[in-house]
């Protein structure tokens, strides 16, 4: 089951041009690759029933480590499959979860054995995520997780993580000063900035220049499936110029404030019983994506996972999809020595 589950990844990872076509075809946006990550830009590796997920432009810098999770393997049992539930959840235990972290960083470090060292020895460093803007520099490992929604750090053998099931993990490198971050971007995150302020404190704290950064969103729910209401579409237009790109379906009604059954009298519709209002198709990525050019990041370094969490969760865990019983991935990155 473990190999079938690897090799559809694989086979996921190396169709992502005919994803992505299907995907702005439902409305949803994908960039495109840097042409030197390769046709994908992405790369798999199993080890030990875990399969992690690895941008190649971020590969490619040899003092760095990094990883997203994925769903098959694990400790943890879901309906009856064994899955690589990396979040504390009411329906699994600490004990499981701890063993799959092990898993997860083990898998990791045999990725990475010919380094110095592993880059986790000094600690996996952890958020209590809250939807923030909340960033947090760190140069020791704390002794719990932090509140806020971001990490950065230039302190080796520290790995910073962010857990979604949903959101978008979005790591960041600074190829010049070796600095990274690791991003817990969902919408409120996204229309708070999160990503964008993240390589402001990076400039603040590291001097970091944004055409030096590297930046890889992993998979998050996609605008194929990603239904909003009305509160979040008139909060988006109200902050960005350019968000009605973002949205597929009646963006410009929701914003306006157009009410969709002015006179619910003529349809003689009983009270309580209303049409639902419209809905509009958000993409998260495509709006990250955005926030991160207009702070000088160039397109050409900033890939993004084809892969949307509510499409597949035979590979990974989507909150909405299936409404709250899930589990959380992880996306990490450190310094290595």
């Amino acid at each position: 089951m473990a190999l079938t589950v690897y090799t559809v990844l694989q086979t996921a990872m190396t169709r992502s041009k005919t994803v992505a076509a299907g995907r702005k075809r439902h409305g949803a946006t994908e960039p495109a690759a840097p042409r030197r990550a390769g046709a994908a830009g992405w790369s798999t590796s199993r080890a030990a029933r875990v399969t992690i997920l690895r941008a190649q432009a971020l590969e490619e810098l040899p003092w760095l480590v990094h990883g997203f999770s994925t769903r098959p393997g694990g400790s943890s049992l879901l309906d009856g499959a064994r899955v690589l539930n990396l979040g504390p959840t009411e329906w699994d235990t600490s004990e499981a979860v701890e063993a799959n972290r092990t898993a997860f960083l083990e898998a990791l470090g045999n990725r990475h054995a010919r380094r110095a060292c592993p880059p986790w020895r000094g600690g996996l460093v952890r958020l209590r995520q809250q939807h923030t803007d909340v960033i947090h520099r760190v140069d020791t490992a704390p002794g719990g997780a932090l509140r806020g929604d971001a990490l950065l750090t230039r302190s080796p053998e520290l790995l910073l993580a962010v857990q979604t099931a949903d959101c978008v993990p979005i790591l960041l490198a600074d190829r010049r000063r070796r600095a990274v971050a690791a991003v817990h971007a969902g919408w409120r995150g996204t229309l708070a900035r999160i990503a964008q302020k993240t390589l402001g404190r990076m400039k603040m704290e590291f001097d970091t220049r944004a055409e030096d950064v590297v930046a890889a969103f992993g998979p998050a729910i996609g605008g194929c499936c990603y239904e909003v209401g009305p509160e979040v579409a008139q909060a988006f237009a109200a902050q960005f110029a350019e968000a009605r790109e973002w949205f597929e379906g009646p963006f410009e009604r929701l914003v306006g404030g157009e009410d969709p059954a002015p006179f619910p009298w003529l349809s003689l519709t009983p009270p309580g019983h209303d049409a639902p209002a419209p809905r509009v198709r958000l993409d998260l990525r495509a709006a990250n994506r955005r926030q991160l050019e207009a702070a000088g990041v160039p397109p050409q370094q900033i890939i993004s996972s084809a892969l949307c969490t509510a499409c597949r969760t035979d590979l990974l865990f989507s909150h909405r999809r299936e409404r709250g019983r899930t589990g959380r991935l992880m996306a990490v990155i450190g310094i290595s020595v």
